[in-house]
């Protein structure tokens, strides 16, 4: 099943992020090589695609896993939380109606 794993940045989160940016695609990229990844992002802070020095508010991963537990652990693990970049984290379950 699918689920939604949606982030909520702290503050200022973009020097933070970029720390760990690097690691935290790694394990996206693992996702989807194994054909678990429906879809990944951040969430630009301004109404634009490159937003700069404003940077993001949070991210947004819909990948698929065993379970709300397994999604969780794998949530928990991601080196943004180890890096301060999210003030909190929210995962449930995502049901694919389209495209």
């Amino acid at each position: 099943m699918f689920y939604a794993i949606i982030s909520e940045d702290v503050a200022n989160s973009l020097p933070l992020r970029k720390q760990a940016r690097e690691a935290h695609l790694a394990r996206l990229q693992t996702l989807k090589e194994q054909g678990r990844l429906l879809l990944a992002g951040p969430h630009p802070a301004i109404d634009s695609e490159e937003p700069g020095d404003s940077g993001f508010t949070g991210s947004l991963v819909v990948a698929e896993f065993e379970s709300l537990e397994a999604a969780q652990q794998w949530a928990d693990a991601d080196p943004y939380i180890d890096a301060g970049v999210y003030a909190g984290v929210t995962v449930k379950p995502f049901k694919k109606v389209l495209p």
